[in-house]
């Protein structure tokens, strides 16, 4: 299956550069052991090392729980790595695994052991982890630390991501660390990235996961996706490629879901073609985004802006929800509806459409219909993009055949761009 996956990516010539194993990668009740389930996967080493020789990188889901059929359960509760009632008790509940103990993170020895596991994997190939769970946390518990559990159940997300980032940090060095996180609390920037969630596969909850995400985004992260489609049942063929356009004009994107293949090409060929079309178009403005991503790591102004963000002066972007600026000139106005219709505002000045180059005034709205290989990415007047020469690949050198494009620049008005 993971290789049917690759190769048929590869055969549609869709950029693939991470390839991710979700929970069935461990045998059932037995989260976490950290260890493949050997009925599913008999050569985990050989076939990460051929992911490897495909040219790309691992990425396995994990969470904070330890299930009491896991091996490493007896381990945890003799040495005292479990949260624990006020007995001494481990603490344990049946939600999602019979069993389940939590890790206690306030034990610096905890942390070790759990780094530890997370070396083993990283030894084999696995190059970040999806730091799932870590927000139901209980409050009548004892930590090892004596903290507080009343405010351990917020804070117990930032102890979990930071302990896995930090792993990861030390095994691939500061550059090349990061999670893909689904819990946070403040501060939990420090360790991206993240993702909103298991929501539904329809229209609503598309809209519904770009405001979670533009509030995720105001309160300090600077990155954040979602699951392209829906991730709970599946979605149509129409959802499918709508959501595309929207997720891969995200600042990190991946097609995942739960009771079915994501593939783009189980939806129809076009859903291919969508997915090929706009994975190319996010690869070749991979300058434009880096130095956005570069703009919210040195100042914490977010890649996805809510249109308030960056329009502060004009009242008619104080409440809008269904559109936000990619970094601070191009605006992405997703589609969300069966009919193909994108109804959205331009703020004043001159737009164009970076993909038609068709031009627009602002200060007013506009209702058009789009095809699957179109959405409003409008570029705001007096910007200069920066593209680069690769659209196979996300990585590559961006300072490398840069071609900067110009739009509506204005006479006696300063405009600037970076390529880092």
């Amino acid at each position: 299956t993971v290789n049917e996956f690759v190769d048929g990516m590869r055969e549609r010539e869709i950029p693939l550069r991470v390839f991710h194993f979700d929970c069935f990668w461990m045998k059932e009740f037995n989260w976490c052991d950290f260890e493949w389930d050997s009925r599913v996967f008999p050569d985990p080493k050989g076939m990460l090392k051929r992911l490897k020789e495909k040219d790309l990188n691992i990425c396995v889901w994990i969470n904070p729980y330890i299930a009491q059929e896991s091996k490493l359960f007896e381990e945890g509760k003799e040495n005292g790595y479990l949260i624990k009632k006020a007995n001494g008790d481990v603490w344990q509940w049946d939600m999602w695994q019979p069993g389940m103990a939590i890790v206690d993170f306030t034990n610096p020895d905890a942390c070790k052991w759990y780094s530890d596991k997370l070396k083993e994997l990283m030894a084999m190939g696995v190059d970040c982890f999806k730091t799932d769970f870590g927000e139901r946390i209980p409050t009548d518990v004892v930590y090892f630390d004596g903290s507080d559990p009343n405010k351990m159940h917020n804070y117990y997300t930032q102890m979990y991501n930071k302990v896995v980032f930090e792993t990861i940090k030390e095994v691939k060095g500061e550059n090349d660390a990061i999670v893909f996180a689904r819990s946070a609390t403040a501060g939990g920037q420090q360790f991206p990235v993240h993702w909103g969630g298991d929501c539904e596969s329809d229209y609503e909850s598309m809209a519904e996961s770009l405001r979670g995400g533009l509030s995720l985004c105001m309160s300090g992260f600077g990155f954040w996706s979602h699951d392209i489609g829906g991730f709970e049942s599946t979605s149509t063929a129409d959802v499918y490629k709508r959501w595309v356009a929207f997720g891969l004009l995200s600042s990190h994107s991946r097609l995942h879901g739960s009771t079915s293949y994501r593939v783009p090409w189980a939806y129809d060929e076009a859903a291919s073609e969508v997915v090929k079309f706009f994975s190319k178009l996010k690869c070749s403005i991979m300058p434009y985004l880096y130095e956005t991503a570069n703009t919210a790591n040195v100042k914490g102004i977010p890649v996805m802006r809510a249109m308030v963000l960056e329009f502060q002066n004009d009242p008619t972007c104080t409440y809008l929800d269904k559109q936000y600026m990619l970094g601070d000139s191009i605006l992405v106005a997703p589609i969300f509806n069966e009919d193909g219709e994108a109804k959205y505002y331009l703020p004043e000045g001159k737009w164009t459409n970076f993909i038609t180059g068709k031009q627009y005034d602002g200060g007013k709205w506009i209702k058009e219909k789009h095809d699957y290989l179109s959405i409003p990415m409008m570029v705001k007047e007096n910007s200069l993009i920066a593209l680069g020469y690769e659209n196979n690949v996300p990585d590559y050198d961006y300072r490398k055949e840069v071609t900067i494009l110009a739009y509506e620049l204005k006479e006696n008005k300063k405009t600037t761009t970076s390529v880092v």
